[in-house]
């Protein structure tokens, strides 16, 4: 990247497309994130964050998956919105994931991107072009990374919501599709109030129990 606004080159694959291609060179019983990137090649920064956002919306069990993923959007939409080539620990690079379970969770990906696909076109270029909104898009991005690494696992949906958020930003920003960014945003703000919600239950709670304890 150089300096200036963050920029895209078009992606000669659709998502879906590229997405089988990087499954097809997946080999062997584990893969760590460093091998993943490898395998993606070119396709570049917001590919790795939609692939990253797949474990958390189909139904399978990846351990550890939450903190290396999410670290991985959140640092990747850094760089995107500064402009740079991101810097990721070796900790996170080399965390060794079981093959078999992510090739099942991108095969079911890439089912659930072709059929998102035909939505996708180029179109409310003012959210993803010019000098200023790849970088708020990055932001938005990193804010649904950081969304996704809270400790609510065992919470329904308080991973899925944040997935999707990174998912359509994802996609919006390599397609040019501001409907579809502005569909992004507004998953990060419905994160946002579900997670408010759950601490002011939480709160109601902890206040019942100290009122029933004090009793």
């Amino acid at each position: 990247m150089q300096d200036g606004a963050p920029r895209f080159a078009d992606t000669e694959q659709s998502f879906s497309a590229a997405l089988r291609d990087t499954i097809g060179r997946i080999e062997g019983d584990s893969i760590t994130l460093r091998g993943l990137i490898a395998q993606i090649g070119e396709q570049g920064l917001l590919l790795l964050c939609g692939i990253a956002s797949l474990p958390f919306l189909i139904p399978v069990s990846i351990p550890g998956v939450s903190t290396v993923f999410g670290l991985a959007i959140v640092l990747a939409a850094v760089a995107i919105t500064l402009n740079r080539m991101p810097w990721l620990p070796r900790r996170v690079l080399d965390r060794e994931m079981p093959a078999d379970k992510l090739r099942g969770a991108l095969e079911r990906g890439a089912r659930l991107a072709g059929r998102v696909e035909g939505w996708v076109k180029p179109r409310l270029g003012g959210l993803t072009d010019g000098p200023v909104m790849p970088r708020v898009n990055g932001l938005m991005l990193m804010l649904a990374g950081i969304l996704l690494m809270a400790p609510l696992g065992f919470v329904p949906f308080s991973n899925t919501l944040p997935g999707v958020a990174v998912l359509l930003l994802s996609l919006g920003m390599m397609q040019r599709d501001g409907l579809t960014v502005l569909a992004g945003w507004a998953f990060n703000g419905l994160t946002i109030a579900y997670f408010g919600v759950l601490a002011w239950l939480a709160l109601v709670a902890g206040q019942g129990i100290g009122a029933s304890l004090g009793g």
